[in-house]
């Protein structure tokens, strides 16, 4: 029987463009990222790095980028968030027959950017029981020392909970230890679905 629901954010409750970085990157004649940068990425999303000192890595490596073009790709994979699925989680928050968790792997940009631009964030936040961002614990999912903090965290166990996320090695983690997973396919599968799509747990 599950206890807890385990939500990721993007591609579960915000739409992303996950190319739309990249996309802006080249207009600005910028193809391929080294590794150096992709393993920087991986840092700052652990907040081993700070905004600026992400900011100030871009712009040496390619010194075209001025400070806002840098900002503006970046962010520019956060599409819309559609309000219907805060309200599919409100609602679920309301009914309290589950302990709601988010557990997404992001960074300070796109978060200070969907604080301005989404209206009921801070409502969204409140809906959850608990709400990690990986930049503020300092780990990253697929680690398993993600899935461990939480159910340590949380006094949870794996075999109770529901693992909701976009990313395959994502939920391949989380099934290895033990959680009941859905690899949502957003281009297909939607969040607020979820008690028709997973009606054998429930």
């Amino acid at each position: 029987m599950i206890k807890t629901i385990i939500f990721d954010f993007g591609d579960v409750f915000i739409n992303l463009d996950k190319e739309g970085t990249l996309r802006k990157l080249r207009e600005m004649n910028i193809e391929d990222l080294p590794e150096s940068i992709s393993a920087k990425n991986r840092e700052y999303e652990q907040g081993f790095v700070t905004s600026d000192e992400i900011s100030d890595l871009y712009r040496t490596q390619f010194p075209q980028l001025q400070r806002g073009d840098f900002l503006k790709s970046w962010n520019s994979m956060l599409l819309d968030f559609p309000e219907y699925r805060f309200r599919f989680l409100q609602k679920l928050s309301e009914e309290k027959e589950y302990k709601l968790i988010l557990l997404s792997n992001t960074n300070e940009n796109h978060i200070e950017h969907i604080k301005r631009n989404v209206p009921f964030y801070d409502e969204f936040k409140k809906c959850f029981d608990a709400f990690y961002l990986s930049h503020e614990i300092g780990m990253r999912k697929p680690n398993t020392d993600i899935f461990e903090y939480v159910l340590e965290q949380q006094n949870i166990e794996a075999k109770d909970s529901l693992f909701i996320d976009d990313t395959f090695e994502n939920t391949e983690t989380a099934s290895r230890l033990g959680f009941h997973t859905w690899n949502i396919e957003p281009t297909r599968e939607d969040v607020i679905d979820l008690f028709t799509t997973k009606k054998e747990l429930f």
